[in-house]
Formats: structure tokens, C-alpha cells, sequence
């Protein structure tokens, strides 16, 4: 059976003896609910470290007071398994005052980064996710720790916090992994009802029908949302915002002529989903 800590105590015990073994160690970050493409970042943290952790926790901070947080996916048993398939060594698995002590009253914030997009729409997200994961680089220390680029605008937040705090840390950020049919796979998933689900395919289709636009030489960043938004109203999805930036700065893009990430957050019923792809 996957060792399983529950205390920063233990973790930090655990990893003094790894070091002391002259183990590298890479860190996947998760709130649970694993599917495929978490253990697609174990794998890739056991090709790059010689040992990976997991940790599982549930993040309130980065719930509004609207959102699913008590209706958040959990199976913490079928997660180990899966943790343990993927080859991770040890999993963190923290009740809530261990991460946030009594009293808590400090937290990071990322300013620019956090500003638009889901940001916007969700005061305070990025707030916890970044405090989360701050605590949890600093409980570890591992040498790498690899993200999904689903949610390609944290992936940007973290990346700019361990630049900006000096943190040790080589964060990686890996390709969004798909059902056959395209759908990006999210934990939020199991909310679709059938119909959803087959709405749902409406998010990467947009996403690829703004791409064949790029292919075909076009660079007007607003061509390529509308397009996209025509997608998106033919399977009755509720818009949250689809956006051209530049992957570095998030801000939004005019003319399209560089790489640029096309971000899409949407409703499919009461299941807020999103995507992204290189345009």
C-alpha cells in the first residue's frame, strides 16, 4: 500500500530522508478526484525525479461562497490506488487546519496575473491557489512540480509566484489530456449529465475551429473569439468569457501574430468547464 501522511511533520521527515538518500523529487499538486490526466503528471514526475508526491486536499480558498465546494468530488480510497498505479511514492493527504491553522492571516496574491479571466469572474481563486501551493512547495521542497495546462491561467500564477519568491522549484507544466472524442478530461466531468456531456464537446470544437482560422491565415484576435462563440451558442453553452492572449502575460491579444492561448470557460448546464489550446 501508498504511504500515507497526514501531517507537514511527517512530510518533512519523509523528505529529509529522501534527501539524505540523494533522491530528487517531484510534486503533483491535486485536490482529488483523479482521473487520467493526474496520473499522466505522476508518470511524468517519475521520469523526471526518482521519487514523486502526491498530495490531495481540497482547497476551501479557492471556493466562492457560491461554488461546489461540499459537492466537490472525493473518493480519497480509489485515489490512492490510482496515485499508487501511476508509480507515486507517498501521498499527503492534510485535514484542512493542518493547511490553514487557526487563525490564519496570510495569504499570496499574484496582482496581474489574477486580474482577468477567472480571476474576475471569481474573486479570490487565484488568492488560495496560490497560498495553497505556496504552503505546499514549502512543506516539500521538491525539485519539480508538474501541472496540468488545463487550467492554463493557475499554471501561469504559479509560475510567476516561485519566479517572483525565489523558490527552488522547477515548475512544468504538461499537455491537456482528452477523452477519445476530444473533451478535455476534468473532474467536474461526472456533473454532466449525458446530454451535457455530448454538449460539453462544444468547448474543444471551438477551440479547433479557431485554430483551422489561424491555419488559414487569419490574425484578428476578435475573428477568432467570435468564431469560436458561434461554436459555443450552437450546443447552448453559457459563456463566461472566450479570450486571445499571450501565454506568458495573459493579457489579451488584437492581432495574432505570435503563439497565442485561446481560454474558454463556459457553462454546460450547472458545470463550469474550461479549456484552452495554442492558437
Amino acid at each position: 500500500m501508498i504511504e500515507v501522511l497526514r501531517t507537514a511533520t511527517q512530510v518533512r521527515k519523509h523528505m529529509r530522508q529522501l534527501r539524505a538518500r540523494g533522491q530528487t523529487v517531484a510534486l503533483v499538486p491535486t485536490m482529488g478526484a483523479l482521473h487520467e490526466g493526474h496520473l499522466s503528471l505522476m508518470r511524468e514526475g517519475r521520469r523526471r525525479a526518482e521519487s514523486c508526491a502526491a498530495s490531495i486536499f481540497v482547497n476551501p480558498t479557492q471556493f466562492g461562497p457560491s461554488e461546489d465546494l461540499s459537492r466537490y468530488p472525493r473518493d480519497e480510497a480509489g485515489d490512492l490506488a490510482k496515485c499508487e498505479s501511476a508509480g507515486a511514492s507517498f501521498v499527503w493527504a492534510p485535514q484542512e487546519k493542518e493547511i490553514y491553522p487557526d487563525g490564519a492571516q496570510t495569504f499570496v496574491e499574484v496582482e496581474s496575473l489574477q486580474r482577468r479571466w477567472c480571476g474576475e469572474l471569481r474573486p479570490g481563486h487565484f488568492r488560495g491557489v496560490a497560498t495553497v501551493v505556496a504552503k505546499l512547495f514549502t512543506v516539500f521542497a521538491p525539485d519539480v512540480a508538474i501541472f496540468g495546462e488545463k487550467d492554463f491561467q493557475q499554471l501561469a500564477v504559479i509560475r510567476r509566484m516561485a519566479r517572483d519568491l525565489l523558490m527552488p522549484v522547477e515548475v512544468v507544466g504538461m499537455p491537456i489530456v482528452r477523452e477519445a472524442d476530444g473533451l478535455a478530461m476534468s473532474s467536474r466531468n461526472v456533473y454532466l449529465s449525458p446530454d451535457e456531456r455530448r454538449r460539453a464537446l462544444g468547448l474543444s470544437r471551438a477551440l479547433e475551429s479557431a485554430a483551422r482560422l489561424v491555419a488559414e491565415g487569419e490574425v484578428s484576435g476578435q475573428r477568432l473569439i467570435e468564431r469560436a462563440r458561434a461554436e459555443l451558442e450552437m450546443v447552448e453553452a453559457r459563456v463566461d468569457y472566450v479570450a486571445v492572449v499571450d501565454p506568458d502575460s495573459l493579457e489579451p491579444l488584437e492581432v495574432v501574430d505570435r503563439p497565442a492561448r485561446m481560454l474558454i470557460a463556459a457553462f454546460i448546464g450547472k458545470t463550469r468547464l474550461i479549456d484552452n489550446r495554442l492558437v
